[in-house]
């Protein structure tokens, strides 16, 4: 079964509710409202900074923001940041990536799984 890891949950989780809330929100508040561990979110949300889809202030009153309008950050960018490459499955790892048959289902389930996440802003989750 493929499923999506808990570190892009998370990630997409926090930030619509940076999206929602349209202003700098704390790593605490957002654990809070979103419950998400403290320690998990900070690595999470630092991997989206340098990925530059947040900015960070800080002092007292810092937090996160939102780097790029809303219609500019999808799904995709998300993932991408906390996981990597969108890849299901690793061909090449098996050694018969030329003579795979089933090689052009996972290109096909990649395709279609980009398409749909890069296709998903965050404009489109807050609605």
């Amino acid at each position: 079964m493929f499923q999506v890891s808990k570190k892009s949950q998370y990630g997409l989780r926090a930030i619509t509710y940076l999206a929602k809330v349209k202003r700098i929100a704390s790593l605490k508040e957002m654990a809070e409202k979103e419950a998400i561990p403290f320690d998990f979110l900070e690595k999470i949300l630092s991997r989206m900074e340098k990925a530059g889809l947040l900015v960070s202030k800080k002092g007292s009153q810092g937090g996160y923001v939102l780097a790029k309008p809303l219609n500019k950050i999808t799904a995709g960018d998300v993932v991408e940041a906390l996981e990597g490459k969108i890849v299901p499955v690793e061909c090449s790892l098996c050694g018969k990536a030329r003579k795979c048959a089933s090689k052009n289902v996972w290109d096909k389930v990649k395709q279609s799984l980009a398409l749909t996440l890069y296709s998903i802003t965050l404009k489109d989750l807050v609605k």
